[in-house]
This record gives C-alpha cells, structure tokens and sequence, in this order.
C-alpha cells in the first residue's frame, strides 16, 4: 500500500474517533439539560445532601485507681510510737490484723520497739492509746501489741504473697520522716519475690541475718517500717520492713510476707516462745585473715567459701560431734554455706529435734557429721 492511501486511512478513522466524542459529549449535555427540567418541573425528585459534622463527645476523666482498696485498710493503720523513760526513741507504723473479745492486736517490727519501755499507737480519729507488748523476734522483726477490743476499730484483711505475682500493683501506708506524714499512701508493684536480703541488728550478738521478703518499688521510707504492703484488693501480704540506701540504688524496698509474720504472731499470742536450734558455735568467714591471725588459726588457701569456728562451747551439739576450733563449715543440710548470714538462715530453716548433715574441712580433708539440734536457751 502507497503513502497516500495510508494517509487516507488513517484520516478516516480520526474522523470516526472525533465523530464518536462529540456525541457523547452531546448525549450528556442533553441528558444534564432533561435532568434539570425534570427537577424544575418536580422538585421532590431533587437528591438530598446531608452535612455531616464530626461529633465531638466531652469525657471527663475519672480515675479512682486503688482509692478503693485503701479506704478498706486506712483506719487499720496507726502510727507506733517508742518511748524510753518518758522521751520518745523511735515512731514506725503498725496495722490492726485481729481482734478478738478481749484485743485488738497490733504487728510492727521488732526495730520499731526495740529498747522502748513504753509503746503507744495512734489510730486515725486521733486516739492515742497505750499498749500492751505481747512480744517480738528479732530474727523475724515481728513484734504483736494489744489494746482493747473496741468495735470502733477497723481490722485490717488479710490476703497472699504466695498468689501475689511480679508486677501486680501494691501500694503502702505509713508514717515516713514523723507524724506529719501519717497515713502516706505510696504506689508501685512487685517488684520480686523470695528475695534474700542480709540485714543487721543491733539485738542480734552474732552479727548479720539473712531474710525472706517481698520486694516493690513502693516508696518505702523512714517510718514506714511495721506499716502493711497491700494488693489491689486491699489486703495486707506484706509488713513493710527496709529498703536499699545507696546512691546507685533507687526504689528497692522490702516486706517480710504476711504468711511468714503470722507464724510468728500466733506463737507470741499463744504465750509461747520462739525456739530455734542451736550448734553452740563462734564463726568467722574464711576471709577474715587478721582476725584467724589473731586466733591463731590457719586454714588452706584452697578455701574459698565457709565459715571458720573460732570456739566451741563444751558439751553443746557442735562439741558432741567432735566439731572444733579451726574447723569451716561449707555446707548444712545440704545447702552451701557462704557467709554467717548464710549459714544461720539455711539453719533456722530446720526444727529443733532434727537431725542435719554438716560438711566441713579439717585442714585440707573434707569431713561430714551429723548433728541433732537443740533449742537455744
């Protein structure tokens, strides 16, 4: 096929194209045209436009958070207050955990009352009442007071460390710095659980002590020592106890759980006293080089854990077995012994009566005894 009758093909079928365009583009202008005749005619056929607008809802927000829960423990609470020949020593904080028809018993700590000859607690409504001391345990820092039954006075309820799991929310209540702060309420969670946390008594002779607490972040300060460590629900699982003072520490404080405590509160409400077994035995740790020195006793260098009795007592269990001066102790009942704390806690955790297996060295030879333990006088 030549140029030209390309050429004129191609022109017809543009004509075509263009032809097709300008009848749509008429069908429509007509078709506008019918439409707004109709309409014009009969407005009811007219489409409705709606104007939606965006609905701005106002919320206020309400939060109420635990409020709940401490309004169902905050008049259980009372400040502690330890007085020594009429001048007042120390001020903590205690809580109503039971009251039968005769008293309202009160738990603190031990620390709290240590060296008073005269406990008060204030209660909420302001009432100051003078205690009676049922008893304490350093060990455990538990003390349990009594006053008068009265049915104005709110016990506060009791729930589990045991069900309490890492990151539930906890709050607590006490008396941080002095009485202006009373009835603090500080919030946080759990932080830990079964933590082992060594600790020194000015009442223990033996030096420091290994306990069994609850950890939380909870603002724990000053005077918030005996208060209780609540869950959401507003039951106490916990005695706030102590907290880590460092400057690299922030927001490690501690409780001894409630199942713990209450063991202890019901032997001192029975009358009856807190035994614990007893080795008749002096210690130092294997690094305490100067005062082995001074004792004159020399241990293998190998020894890099236990404990070294520098004494002990005649006819007590430790002599009966022939345990004697110089000798380190690694490991009892089976758990490793790493320093005193370490071995009166894995101590104190077995009965008076029972019998526990000792390992300990002789110079460079691994020995084992048995011993059976005694309570101590």
């Amino acid at each position: 096929m030549d140029e030209k009758k390309m050429k004129n093909k191609y022109n017809e079928k543009a004509k075509k194209v263009l032809l097709g365009i300008l009848v749509i583009i008429m069908c429509t202008a007509l078709g506008a045209g019918a439409m707004y005749g109709l309409i014009s005619l009969f407005p009811d056929l007219a489409p409705t436009v709606n104007n939606i607008s965006k609905l701005e809802k106002e919320v206020t927000v309400n939060e109420n958070g635990i409020a709940d829960a401490v309004d169902k423990v905050y008049d259980a609470v009372v400040v502690v207050e330890t007085f020594s020949n009429g001048n007042l020593i120390a001020s903590g904080t205690g809580f109503v955990f039971r009251m039968d028809n005769k008293n309202a018993y009160i738990m603190t700590n031990h620390h709290v009352i240590e060296d008073g000859d005269e406990i008060k607690v204030v209660f909420t409504n302001g009432d100051e009442i003078k205690t009676e001391v049922k008893g304490s345990d350093s060990y455990a820092d538990i003390a349990i007071l009594a006053v008068d039954a009265d049915d104005n006075i709110a016990v506060a309820e009791l729930g589990s460390s045991t069900d309490a799991r890492v990151g539930d929310t906890v709050f607590a209540i006490g008396a941080p710095l002095d009485s202006a702060y009373s009835w603090s309420v500080t919030r946080g969670i759990v932080s830990g659980k079964d933590r082992l946390v060594e600790v020194s008594s000015s009442s223990i002779s033996s030096g420091d002590w290994l306990m069994k607490v609850l950890q939380t972040d909870a603002a724990i300060n000053s005077g918030n020592s005996g208060g209780p460590l609540c869950n959401s629900n507003g039951e106490v699982i916990g005695i706030a106890s102590m907290k880590l003072v460092s400057s690299g520490v922030e927001g490690m404080g501690f409780a001894i759980p409630i199942e713990d405590a209450l063991e202890y509160a019901e032997i001192i409400i029975s009358g009856e006293s807190i035994s614990r077994p007893y080795l008749g035995v002096s210690m130092v740790t294997v690094d305490d080089i100067s005062y082995l020195f001074y004792q004159g006793i020399s241990i293998s260098n190998k020894l890099e854990y236990g404990v070294v009795l520098v004494s002990v007592e005649k006819n007590s269990p430790a002599d009966k077995v022939g345990l004697t001066k110089g000798d380190v102790i690694v490991e009892i009942g089976g758990e490793k012994v790493t320093s005193i704390a370490s071995f009166k806690y894995n101590l104190y955790t077995h009965d008076v009566g029972e019998t526990v297996k000792i390992k300990y060295f002789r110079g460079e030879e691994l020995k084992e005894t048995e011993v059976k333990l005694v309570a101590s006088e």
